[in-house]
């Protein structure tokens, strides 16, 4: 019989040492076996409250400020990154549920995700045109009720969550947010995603076939921000939390790689591979560029701290400290990437041709790495972070700032 937890583990603590542990071990059996999703892991997320981190202690949750929580982002990227990239949209919707706490809506929320419940959002459309937030998907009146209609991809973490939050356009052409469970009758989940990376992030498509809504599930839909109102750098900056995490993987199953490899060179530097000062500067540079990305991302986590403390504390944004924390979000983004993907290739340098097998799996990281930088193209986000500091732009008012 286990006793129900009613707080998530602190940082530092052995029970989430545990569960990070538990969590990689799942992964790699799972690689070893072939055997697909994640469920051990979420479940582990669910019963340990990690969903719940960033929620003040004294409502039940973790405490953590910005820079622990990426601190987990980072250990658990390393255990699995298939898992936080899951959590993504949820942690998302616990920050908005603690600043609408006093609606029933956000109080609603509260109650379900320290119950260790987890939502995942279903909002893009591959017919959808570019920064035009117009939905196939229709949220059309039923009695008292709503019916939903309509066909969502890119849906990540959905078929592992408990709630769904869905864009749509109600009758009269506007956008609505709609919250239901996850698994009511006429929602499909369809496991499509076939990305070279990130393979099991159940981010495919979501079928919505005559859904039954309730009036109190429909809400007003805000993806723009606006003046007073929080950007979205947490959302951006955890897919690079998630790359240093992948890079931390990659850096510890290099270095053992090498350290048990018996087999060298006849032209080499030395007997043993792990003696050959040009291999173990291979590894060396591969952790110097984990350390970097980490670190860029943690100074990051900093300004967003900033901008998001006098958010809850004042219930509304800064729009200097937002605009600070999504120009170093972008900055990290520019700034990391090619030097992930390099360090990610040049490992391979270290151990050659035996390194590529399948059975070494060590080219996951670079295709996850790949598919995580893919989100919001790099080029776009240099040429903005070029015209603030060229012409004192400001940033674009779009979600992907």
């Amino acid at each position: 019989m286990t006793t129900a937890r009613t707080a998530p583990p602190t940082l530092d603590s052995a029970e989430l040492r545990e569960v990070l542990e538990r969590i990689a071990a799942d992964a790699r059996l799972r690689r070893d076996t072939g055997a697909g999703r994640p469920d051990a892991a979420l479940a582990l997320v669910r019963e340990h409250l990690l969903g719940a981190v960033r929620l003040p202690k004294q409502a039940g949750g973790g405490g953590y400020d910005m820079r622990e929580f990426f601190t987990l982002v980072i250990r658990l990227a390393q255990a699995d990154p298939d898992v936080p990239h899951i959590l993504r949209g949820h942690w998302g919707t616990a920050e908005e549920a603690w600043r609408s706490r006093d609606t029933e809506r956000g109080s609603r929320w509260l109650e379900q995700i320290l119950a260790g419940e987890i939502f995942a959002g279903a909002q893009s459309e591959l017919s959808g045109q570019p920064g035009v937030y117009t939905y196939h998907t229709t949220l059309t009146a039923d009695g008292p009720n709503f019916r939903l209609n309509g066909q969502k991809f890119y849906s990540t973490g959905s078929s592992y969550a408990d709630h769904l939050r869905i864009s749509a356009n109600d009758e009269s052409g506007g956008q609505v947010g709609v919250t239901i469970p996850a698994h009511r009758e006429g929602v499909l989940h369809v496991e499509d995603w076939d990305g070279i990376g990130q393979r099991e992030t159940g981010s495919g498509t979501t079928v919505l076939e005559d859904v039954l809504v309730y009036p109190n599930e429909v809400g007003e839909f805000r993806r723009v921000p606006g003046p007073g109102r929080p950007r979205a750098a947490q959302a951006h900056l955890l897919m690079h939390a998630i790359g240093a995490g992948v890079l931390r993987a990659l850096t510890e199953e290099t270095a053992t790689l090498l350290r048990e490899r018996t087999r060298s060179y006849s032209w080499g530097n030395s007997e043993l591979a792990r003696d050959d000062p040009q291999l173990l500067a291979v590894v060396g540079s591969l952790s110097s560029a984990t350390f970097m990305v980490e670190a860029a991302v943690l100074a990051a986590a900093d300004s967003l701290d900033r901008a998001t403390r006098h958010l809850w504390e004042h219930g509304t944004a800064d729009d200097e400290l937002e605009f600070a924390a999504s120009l170093h979000t972008s900055q990290v983004k520019v700034a990391v990437e090619e030097v992930a993907l390099r360090a990610a290739s040049a490992a391979y340098d270290a151990g050659g041709a035996s390194w590529t097998r399948r059975s070494v799996h060590l080219d996951r990281h670079w295709r996850n790495l790949r598919t995580l930088f893919s989100h919001n193209p790099t080029v776009y986000k240099a040429r903005v972070v070029g015209d603030v500091v060229v012409n004192d732009a400001d940033l674009p008012a779009v979600g992907f700032f």
